[in-house]
Formats: structure tokens, C-alpha cells, sequence
């Protein structure tokens, strides 16, 4: 009951933005940018140590992130190259903030920790690469236990709770083991006979 309360909430919340957002007809890909522009300062953050600031900035982030899509399909403002632009600030997003960790971790000499940290930025980024290369061959592949909203969530609870390192370990796990679900699913996926390679486009 207390859940499906906050969930009306935050829904509620949501909606209010998209609507104020598409009111004052501010551009989507506007909004995209400056969500990327306050990961940097959350970068900026981790990187010095400011665990707690980092993670306000990173859920400020969340707030421009989940509601540039919204606002353009409520204004009709939907294009190929601002879905693009999304994706690639979003890695950019991912990346900036492990950046941030391992520059934390180098100042304070932790270097178990850089080599963690490095670990989990392959895993990010192959997770969204394997994603994008195994649907130039199968429909789709959404597999796996963890995509970047989940690790976004544990960034933040990290940065808030001062506890950075086990978070880094969970991304590393789950995220080179969601890679390697993707791996296995697209193996089997086009072994399929029902499946068949997308058709070739011209250009």
C-alpha cells in the first residue's frame, strides 16, 4: 500500500515535469544536455571525495535523463538524431562517473580499487555494446541482470551511503555476467530457425 503510494507520487512528480518542461518549449536535446552537464559536476564530486554531493548531482542528473524522452513525445518533438544524442551522452554519463571514481581512488592510492573501477567501466560499456551488436542480428536483446537505470541506482546509493566499494563490486559481477547472458542469448537466438539476420539498408 505505502509503495503504491510513493509510486503514485513519483508518477505524479514525473508528469508534472514533463508537462512544465513541454509548457516553457524547452528542446529535449536541450534537456539531455544538461543532464550530462550535472553528471560532470557529479564526476567532479566523486572524484574529490564529495561522496554524499555527488550523489545529489547524479539524481539531478536522473531528473533531466527520464524526462527528455517524455517531453519529446508530449511536444512532438521526436527525432532520429535526438534519440541518438541520448544514447551517446548516456554512455558518455556512465563513463564520466567511473572516470571521477577512479581519479578518487588514484588520489587516495587504492589501486585494487582503480583496477575495480576500470573492470566496471568495460562492463558498462560492453553491456551496451553487446546490446547494440546482437540486434544487427536478432530482434531483440534485453537480457541480463544489469543495464545501466540499476547501475545508475547503485552509483547513487554508493555516493549517499559512503559505500562506494561494494557497489563497484556488484557492477562488476552483474554487469560482465549480464554480457555474458547476451553472449549465450544471441548465440541461441540465431541458431534459431525462426530467426532470420535484419535486411540490409541502403547508404
Amino acid at each position: 500500500m505505502v509503495t503504491r503510494q510513493i509510486g503514485k507520487a513519483c508518477r505524479y512528480a514525473h508528469d508534472a515535469m514533463v508537462r512544465g518542461f513541454a509548457n516553457l518549449r524547452i528542446n529535449p536535446n536541450f534537456l539531455t544536455s544538461i543532464g550530462f552537464a550535472i553528471n560532470m559536476v557529479g564526476a567532479y564530486l566523486l572524484a574529490f571525495g564529495y561522496f554524499p554531493a555527488a550523489g545529489l548531482a547524479v539524481i539531478l542528473a536522473g531528473v533531466f535523463d527520464l524526462t527528455d524522452g517524455p517531453v519529446a513525445r508530449y511536444t512532438r518533438r521526436v527525432t532520429p538524431f535526438g534519440g541518438f544524442l541520448d544514447s551517446v551522452l548516456d554512455r558518455y554519463s556512465d563513463l564520466i562517473l567511473l572516470i571521477g571514481l577512479l581519479v578518487y581512488y588514484g588520489r587516495i592510492n587504492r589501486f585494487g580499487y582503480v583496477a575495480l573501477v576500470a573492470v566496471a567501466m568495460i562492463g558498462s560499456v560492453m553491456t551496451s555494446y553487446t546490446r547494440a551488436r546482437a540486434e544487427n542480428l536478432i530482434a531483440s536483446c534485453k537480457v541480463g541482470f544489469l543495464e545501466r537505470p540499476e547501475r545508475i541506482v547503485l552509483i547513487i546509493i554508493g555516493a549517499l551511503f559512503d559505500r562506494m566499494a561494494p557497489v563497484l563490486w556488484v557492477i562488476v559481477v552483474l554487469s560482465n555476467l549480464t554480457v555474458l547472458h547476451r553472449i549465450l542469448h544471441t548465440y541461441h537466438q540465431s541458431r534459431s530457425p525462426s530467426s532470420s539476420p535484419p535486411r540490409a539498408t541502403a547508404g
